[in-house]
């Protein structure tokens, strides 16, 4: 049904997404121009040098973490990325990681500081397995490569009784017959009893793939048609002593830290990790001493104890030679982490001492290609436009985890009609959606449109605290693509992310209230703690004061008793779940206002908010201060409707469903509107302009002819072009 990508040059195989290199008909907006959201949505995908194979290999990923699958004669399994961080034990004091938030690692290990280890080199991304007429191939990838020989990898091969220690100092153990040693170009395939070596398996090294090739000859090993356990870890190589580097407490340059222990494992990923548990919510002293964020709980336990007997694969050498195709080990539904590869890279591994939370175009902490992210898919059915998509952005000091099997992921998907539910990483925890930030967020868009088939008129946005802000912000930048909106303890912006427009005191919020405006035809459910200690609730009052002067639809939420975690903790979502409901784009309004920030833009990220709706090529006549603002009002008359009635203000209060918390109490404000009224349609077009010099507008999709009658009322010159209508560009002053 779809077009596969493949390409052949000198041997290599580039690998496609799994359905194609575009999304699935229909699961992003196809109509006429402008296209909503930036162009970045409807980009071709870049294959990350990662994702590609040469020779033998030629199976699609998987790009599920914990999942692993039979393709084409290949075992794959796909590992979690950035949780390279070995046993449980002592921080290291010095570790740039160690003051994350809400996004804290469970394994403890630091690398060595020298550059070259990339804060990440032992982070496995892939295994594959497969058998050749005189060999077994075994094929490792790596998240990060910068030089292969400071990475060693210990696979253990077949069963015993009881766990053996892995060779070289790994200080782990595993049932095991065979250790297969691979480390830059070297392996070896020893006897995991009497540590005798078989063989010196050949090598293949692709430092731009990332990648080791392993062959063992038959010879040596045949596993036949059996069923063989496989376990592995990854872990620092001391080349001068031929083993694996042990970390110490703190690290140095050339000396891993973390240790916490005499004798600690030195693998810093272990693979074969299936069922690697997600954060619990519920109970705020796990959160704080046993994280889950980045999936390394299980694994940091594990290796503590010094065994990794729990982590292995059985792999069915019949079902390989038989070129059989099973994706039972790849979960269809429910919370899952996927593996993005975005068309941008800032270098190699992880930078984890990075700050963000600037206007800049910040690479944030996660550096390479390769990105996670969380992805929930509704156990009911698709409905028949397709799923939905409700972004669900994630706070400060969080990871893109932070909502993963919780009520808050599950209420939003498993609604009237299922959506789906995407929370991408970032590229770290402070990047307030701005620059590659927002950029991760439409890559992840993008990539989930190309899975799975999507209603692009069925989209929300949410998000919980700095993903509240980024609600606010990428619905003000983009709203035709959203049908409403729900921050939840949201600051309404500050200097530092939205700089004032003027120097008066409150510029900061007057400047966040213009923006504002843009959201004429987005419903906001609104919610925030009466005494959050981080977002104190004035600000969020005056936000909420501002879609009232506007006479905007909102509902402000205000729980009294709640600080800024609360409500996160309670977990219970169900109001705005119904509140998003089943509500649609309103893609060709009749009244449109939109407010255009450059200061919001990034080209080079394709993340240009200067067109909404009907309207696009937005241009300032002053773009000069910190924070220059343009704006246009515009009604056409073709829809032959005109403004809804605007409700009174009401008050309630009431409360939310139980949660892990019991119930909460809330006030409550509103406003709403009334069915739109009918008009006679008319041919018109009225134009009110702030602080612009050019727009176009698309004739087609306002209902309106190339020869419109238009009232026009400026600050200005302003040039207004009629797309599609040869000639049709009018000066005004």
């Amino acid at each position: 049904m779809f077009a596969r990508l493949v390409a052949a040059v000198a041997g290599i195989a580039l690998l496609a997404a799994p359905a194609s290199a575009l999304a699935k008909p229909g699961s992003l907006y196809s109509g006429p121009a402008p296209k909503p959201g930036p162009s970045i949505l409807y980009a071709k995908p870049k294959l990350a040098p990662q994702l590609k194979n040469k020779g033998i290999w030629e199976a699609k990923p998987i790009m599920v973490s914990g999942a692993s699958a039979y393709r084409g004669g290949e075992f794959l399994y796909q590992d979690f990325i950035y949780d390279d961080t070995g046993a449980k034990g002592t921080a290291d004091p010095d570790d740039p990681k160690s003051g994350a938030t809400f996004a804290r690692f469970n394994g403890t290990y630091s690398y060595p500081t020298d550059p070259k280890y990339a804060q990440n080199v032992a982070d496995l991304l892939e295994l594959r397995v497969r058998p050749l007429a005189r060999a077994t191939a075994f094929r490792l990838t790596f998240n990060s490569m910068t030089d292969p020989e400071l990475v060693g990898t210990t696979i253990a091969i077949g069963d015993s009784a009881e766990p053996r220690e892995f060779p070289h100092g790994a200080a782990v153990s595993a049932p095991a017959e065979l250790f297969l040693t691979v480390h830059g170009g070297n392996a070896e395939l020893v006897d995991a009893t009497e540590g005798a070596e078989l063989a010196a398996p050949r090598v293949k090294v692709s430092r731009r793939r990332h990648q080791l090739e392993v062959r063992i000859p038959k010879r040596a090993w045949n596993p036949g048609a059996e069923t063989v356990r496989l376990a592995a870890g990854s872990g620092l190589w001391d080349s001068a002593a031929d083993a694996y580097l042990a970390p110490v407490d703190s690290a140095d340059a050339d000396t891993p830290g973390g240790a916490g222990s005499a004798n600690p494992a030195a693998f810093f990923n272990v693979a074969f990790r299936f069922d690697e548990p997600y954060p619990d919510l519920g109970d705020p002293g796990a959160v704080v001493d046993d994280p889950k964020w980045w999936r390394d709980d299980a694994q940091a336990a594990a290796l503590a104890a010094g065994d990794i007997s729990s982590f292995h694969a059985e792999v069915d050498f019949g079902k390989l030679r038989r070129g059989v195709r099973d994706n039972s080990g790849v979960p269809s539904s429910g919370p899952i982490n996927r593996i993005l590869s975005s068309r941008f890279g800032f270098g190699q591994g992880a930078a984890w001492g990075a700050e963000c939370g600037g206007t800049d175009d910040c690479p944030g902490q996660l550096l390479g290609r390769l990105l996670p992210y969380s992805v929930y898919v509704p156990e009911r059915p698709a409905p028949q436009r397709g799923y939905g998509l409700t972004l669900l952005l994630h706070s400060l000091g969080a990871n893109y985890n932070q909502f993963s099997d919780s009520r808050n992921q599950s209420q939003f998907g498993e609604r009237e009609l299922a959506s789906i539910v995407i929370t991408p990483s970032g590229r770290g925890t402070d990047g307030w959606y701005y620059g590659s930030a927002g950029a991760d967020t439409f890559e992840v868009w993008a990539d989930v449109a190309r899975r799975y088939r999507l209603d692009p008129g069925y989209t929300s946005i949410s998000g919980y605290s700095m993903g509240g802000y980024g609600t606010y912000k990428l619905a003000t930048q983009y709203p035709d693509l959203f049908a409403a909106g729900q921050p939840v303890v949201g600051p309404p912006g500050q200097g530092i992310w939205l700089p004032p427009a003027d120097p008066q005191p409150g510029g900061a919020a007057s400047n966040t209230n213009r923006m504002l405006a843009s959201l004429r035809n987005i419903p906001f459910l609104i919610w925030n703690g009466g005494v959050d200690q981080l977002v104190p609730i004035p600000g969020p009052t005056a936000q909420a004061q501002s879609f009232d002067d506007l006479g905007y639809r909102y509902i402000f939420d205000v729980f009294p008793s709640s600080d800024h975690f609360q409500l996160a903790i309670n977990d219970s979502f169900q109001p705005a779940a119904d509140f998003l409901g089943t509500r649609r784009v309103a893609r060709n309004p009749a009244h449109v206002t939109y407010v255009v920030n450059p200061t919001m833009d990034f080209r080079k990220r394709r993340t240009v908010a200067d067109h909404a709706y009907w309207l696009s090529k937005l241009r300032l006549r002053d773009a000069s201060g910190e924070a220059p603002l343009g704006r246009v009002d515009a009604i056409s008359g073709g829809f032959g409707k005109g403004d809804p009635q605007i409700g009174e203000t009401a008050s309630t209060s009431g409360t939310i469903p139980p949660g892990n918390l019991g119930e909460l109490a809330y006030t409550e404000r509103s406003r709403s509107w009334e069915a739109a009224p009918r008009q006679p349609r008319a041919d018109r077009l009225e134009l009110t302009v702030e602080n612009l010099r050019r727009i176009v507008v698309h004739p087609r999709r306002a209902k309106l002819s190339c020869a419109p009658k238009l009232a026009v009322e400026t600050d200005g010159p302003l040039t207004v072009k009629l797309a599609g209508c040869p000639g049709k560009k009018l000066r005004f002053d």
